[in-house]
C-alpha cells in the first residue's frame, strides 16, 4: 500500500528538508516573540488553515504548537480535512506512511482499521482509500510538516469528512477508538474560512474594504463563534448557509472528538486574511487558528 507522496511541496509550501525546518522555524520564533495570553493549559484538540504557508503557515504552526506543550504524550494525530459536499462520502487513508520534506510519517494502521469498523457499526459509511484513489488534497498535506515537527514519533490517521452528521459520529468514534487501543491522540481539524470575490462566486457585500470588514467582523465571526462555543450543529450550519468554513465537516469533527475527550471550550488563537490593505484585490480568503480543552 506504500507511501502517499507529496504534491505541494515546492510551492504551497517548502521543498527542501532544510527550507521546511527554517520556515518552521521562523515561524516558530516570530510566535516565542509574541507575549500570547490566548492559551489553555491541555490543549486535545484543533482547528488550522489550509493556505499556502506564506498565508497562513504561522497560524497553523501557533494551534500545532500549542497542542505539542500540553501536558500529554501524543501517540496519533488525528488528522481531518477535505473539501467536500453534504452528501460526500467519508473515506480514510490506507498506505503505510506519508510523504513530507522531514521525512514520512507513519499511518496508525491498527488505529485506522478499527476505525473503519467501529464506523460501520455505527452506520457509518467510512471508505478506505490507496493513495493512488486518495486525492490530493491541501487540506491535508500541508499540514504534515506541521505533525512531523512537533510529533515526531507520532503517527498518524488522515480522513475525509462531509459537512453531514457523519462530521460529528466520526469525531465521537475517533474518541472511542482511542481509549479501546489506549492510544493518546490530539485531533486536528482543516479548514479556511470564508473565499470571498469573484473567483470563488461569492461576493455579498461588494468590494474593497467594506468587503473585508464584512468577512472579517460578520461572517467569519459567526464561524469563530460557533468553533468557541463548540456547537457542531451550528458548525455545519454556518459552513453551509453562510460559506464561512470550506471544510465545516473536519471542523464539526474536530470539535465533537474534542467535547468527547473532556473539552469545554474553544480559544481562538488568531485570525488573519489573504487581504492587503495596500494592494486590495476582489478575491481574498480569511483563516483562524483554534484550540480546545478545559
Amino acid at each position: 500500500m506504500g507511501l502517499k507522496k507529496m504534491a505541494f511541496a515546492g510551492s504551497w509550501y517548502p521543498g527542501s528538508a532544510d527550507q521546511c525546518r527554517s520556515a518552521l522555524e521562523r515561524f516558530n520564533d516570530d510566535l516565542r516573540a509574541e507575549a500570547d495570553t490566548k492559551t489553555l493549559n491541555n490543549p486535545v484538540a484543533g482547528i488550522v488553515p489550509h493556505a499556502g504557508w506564506i498565508y497562513s503557515g504561522k497560524l497553523a504552526c501557533r494551534v500545532f504548537a500549542a497542542l505539542a506543550h500540553g501536558r500529554r504524550a501524543v501517540e496519533t494525530i488525528v488528522l481531518f480535512g477535505v473539501h467536500m459536499h453534504a452528501d460526500s462520502p467519508s473515506f480514510v487513508l490506507d498506505c503505510t506512511a506519508v510523504d513530507t520534506p522531514l521525512g514520512a510519517i507513519e499511518i496508525d494502521k491498527a488505529f485506522t482499521g478499527r476505525l473503519v469498523k467501529q464506523a460501520a457499526a455505527a452506520n457509518v459509511d467510512l471508505k478506505q482509500l490507496t493513495p493512488a484513489r486518495f486525492p490530493e488534497e491541501n487540506t491535508l498535506e500541508l499540514q504534515y510538516p506541521f505533525i512531523k515537527y512537533f510529533f515526531p514519533k507520532a503517527r498518524i490517521v488522515v480522513c475525509a469528512v462531509p459537512p453531514s452528521d457523519a462530521a460529528q459520529a466520526l469525531g465521537i468514534i475517533v474518541v472511542e477508538v482511542a481509549q479501546e487501543l489506549d492510544r493518546s491522540v490530539a485531533v486536528v481539524g482543516s479548514t479556511d474560512m470564508t473565499h470571498y470575490g469573484p473567483r470563488f462566486g461569492f461576493e455579498p457585500a461588494g468590494s474593497g474594504k467594506a468587503a473585508f470588514d464584512w468577512v472579517a467582523k460578520e461572517n467569519d465571526a459567526a464561524a469563530i463563534k460557533a468553533l468557541t462555543a463548540m456547537d457542531e450543529k451550528q458548525i455545519i450550519h454556518q459552513g453551509l448557509s453562510r460559506h464561512n468554513m470550506c471544510c465545516a465537516g473536519a471542523a464539526c469533527a474536530a470539535v465533537a472528538a474534542a467535547k468527547k475527550m473532556g473539552a469545554v471550550k474553544g480559544v481562538c488563537l488568531d485570525y488573519a486574511s489573504s487581504f492587503d490593505p495596500l494592494e486590495p484585490t476582489s478575491d481574498f480568503v480569511g483563516y483562524c487558528g483554534m484550540i480546545f480543552g478545559a
